[in-house]
């Protein structure tokens, strides 16, 4: 076998994967894997988000959802390819839905498998050739046009009609999650707190900019421009968002903040309370997907003596422009993304600005990340075939455990690039650092979503003394002018701007839900590497993001462009199949999590 080419010894393995799962023979289907293996799946195995990992693991799923799942039909897509082993796409169908998949081969056996849902059947999306005719040729006194179906659904639904689906959160993620809902037919309403759709882009402080690229940043069904910038200003992301939500028909409620939800375990059906412009509203939605952005409400900090201080201390997300602070002495506590942002706005507007770094920070300049970081996401990568949904699946097809080492690998080569640069920055007084186990940037934004910048100027500002910076000494308290340091030296501040980062979207739930529903769905987020900072125990995915939790009919959606235009089709999907009543039996579900 291990003579043939790529794409026969790929036929030949995939034939044998199907052959034993036809027998419903998981045992003899595990092993056709090695004994480093990994399994993962977007829920065409599992209803789930979840990855197996070694034989063992990948047997006890087979013997739990073969009955039910009836995968057939699996062929390959495309010619294989031979680099250190063997990848190959793939599709396949299940009794309920069909699915595509990467597998990579090593010495004749599986070393990991990725399965995705690609559609419900019988639900699919119309579009393409299915796409819909938009009128009827046909003379009819009763004729409802376009924008009257519009109107009518628009003044029905959450007053005559209750939706399906309600999304707590209007930002790009409910924007995306609210496309894919509708496009399957989803009744969904999404409620925004702004005045207006991009509003949570267009509130941020002034020279926010996007720092990853264009071809990474996609939504789905509209893609950007070709003409469209590299790096997105955030008043332009807000305005395609605002035209987003309008073209894709979404029902967008803006102005409304949810004020409480509880759940009837008994009729399986929410009581949402909403202000909608002031008036109290009360929905019955079936199912609640906080879409509140990547986290959850502001992470403030301890500061003692902070009632002592006689400037302004505001946290990150209050700080809006710098123009307020010309001349006046800033210091701003926070060495991330952040903390960067906000220090090169306020030393445009002329303010004498000094960053306290707590711990040490990730650097990567944004051309090296460009080059190297994101090359299946960019314009050579479109001329090579890759587009951003191969792109997608591509990143999606890598188990959590095997990220590190090919970061790790990936920073060896920053690292050298770039040495110049991280020698002038650590004469600045800056501390660098890649991460516990030197991942980098990547690992950390999976791990705890914190401590790393890209560089797209603030680091010479730094290099050059135009941002100060105090490094390597803890806040001992605030004072009426400032900032006292355990090392006895202190620090004049007219304002103190904190970025220190949020707190768990969990955290929202306990505002909206309960305490206890919050603490019975855990933290959001992270790994469980073992890294501080990063919830535990490991569970191969990032935990609660996109699959169920342990509150029945609670969803998470988030994470940044990229991740929101993926997941949302999958929790979209997962929504779609218990509205339609198929059943979706929950591999590796958490503790209490429901079933339909």
């Amino acid at each position: 076998m291990l003579d043939m080419a790529p794409s026969k010894q790929a036929a030949a393995w995939l034939g044998s994967f199907a052959k034993a799962l036809e027998a419903g023979d998981g045992t003899a289907a595990s092993n056709l894997f090695v004994d480093d293996c990994y399994w993962r799946d977007l829920l065409t195995f599992t209803w789930n988000i979840t990855t197996m990992e070694g034989r063992e693991a990948i047997a006890g799923m087979l013997a739990s959802t073969l009955a039910t799942t009836k995968p057939a039909a699996w062929q390959l897509t495309g010619e294989a390819t031979s680099d250190e082993g063997i990848e190959a796409w793939f599709s396949f169908e299940t009794a309920d839905a069909s699915g595509q998949g990467v597998m990579r081969l090593h010495d004749g056996r599986c070393r990991t498998l990725f399965t995705a849902m690609t559609d419900l059947k019988g639900f699919e999306e119309r579009k393409g050739p299915a796409r819909p005719l938009g009128v009827r040729h046909k003379a009819d006194p009763d004729r409802e046009t376009w924008s009257e179906a519009r109107a009518r659904e628009t003044r029905d639904l959450g007053a005559g009609e209750q939706p399906y689906c309600l999304v707590i959160g209007g930002g790009q993620g409910g924007i995306m999650l609210g496309a894919r809902l509708r496009q399957l037919g989803v009744p969904t309403i999404v409620i925004e707190k702004n005045a207006r759709p991009g509003d949570s882009w267009r509130n941020r402080y002034r020279s926010l900019v996007l720092h990853d690229p264009v071809w990474y940043d996609h939504l789905p069904y509209i893609p950007f421009p070709e003409n469209w910038p590299v790096f997105t200003p955030k008043d332009k992301m807000g305005d395609w968002l605002e035209m987003y939500t309008r073209v894709m028909e979404l029902n967008y409620w803006v102005a409304t903040k949810c004020l409480s939800a509880s759940y009837d375990e008994a009729e399986k059906v929410w009581t949402v309370v909403v202000d909608r412009v002031g008036r109290h509203i009360t929905l019955k939605p079936k199912h609640i997907v906080f879409a509140t952005g990547a986290y959850g409400p502001p992470r403030r900090i301890d500061l003692p003596g902070a009632d002592q201080f006689k400037g302004e201390l505001l946290h990150s997300s209050q700080y809006s422009s710098g123009e307020k602070f010309r001349g006046r002495r800033v210091a701003v506590i926070g060495a991330a993304s952040s903390g960067h942002d906000v220090s090169v706005d306020l030393w445009e507007s002329g303010a004498e600005v000094t960053m306290i770094q707590r711990a040490p920070t990730t650097v990567v300049k944004s051309d090296t990340l460009m080059e190297i970081g994101f090359e299946i996401f960019s314009e050579n990568a479109l001329a090579r075939g890759i587009s951003t949904e191969k792109a997608d699946m591509i990143v999606a097809s890598t188990p959590f455990a095997l990220v590190p080492k090919g970061q790790r690998a990936l920073y060896e080569v920053i690292k050298a690039r770039d040495a110049a640069f991280y020698d002038r920055l650590r004469a600045a007084g800056f501390a660098i650092d890649f991460g516990d186990d030197e991942t980098g940037l990547l690992m950390k934004a999976y791990r705890t979503g914190s401590g790393f910048y890209i560089d797209v100027g603030a680091s010479d500002l730094i290099i050059d003394g135009e941002i100060g910076v105090r490094s390597g000494v803890a806040i001992k308290s605030l004072t009426p002018t400032g900032i006292l340091f355990e090392d006895g030296s202190e620090l004049a501040a007219d304002a103190i701007i904190a970025c220190t980062g949020y707190q768990s979207m969990n955290e929202t739930v306990a505002a909206i839900v309960s305490r206890e529903v919050a603490d019975k769905v855990g933290p959001c987020w992270g790994l469980g590497s073992g890294v501080k900072g990063d919830p535990g125990p490991w569970q191969g995915e990032l935990r609660n993001m996109w699959k169920p939790t342990a509150q029945e009919a609670l969803w998470f959606h988030g994470g940044n462009l990229a991740l929101s235009r993926f997941y949302s089709k999958y929790v979209a999907l997962q929504i779609k199949a218990r509205m339609e009543g198929i059943a979706t039996p929950v591999y590796g579900a958490p503790s209490n999590s429901g079933r339909s």
